[in-house]
């Protein structure tokens, strides 16, 4: 594999990170309660920065 392609797939993982990243905040703010809440925040907010980090690499490479 290409090394051009190899960055389209990471860049791919970084968007799908970013999805799942924004839908877990929406849950969490607005449909779930308690200690399940803060888990799937923390857990949305880190896939945001993984998926920042991934975005930052692939177009500065």
């Amino acid at each position: 594999m290409s090394p051009a392609m190899l960055k389209m797939w990471i860049s791919f993982a970084g968007m799908a990170f970013m999805f799942l990243a924004i839908i877990m905040i929406i849950f969490s703010r607005y449909k779930l309660k308690g200690i399940l809440r803060i888990v799937t925040a923390v857990v949305a907010y880190i896939l945001m920065i993984l998926s920042g980090i991934i975005m930052f690499i692939v177009v500065f490479t």
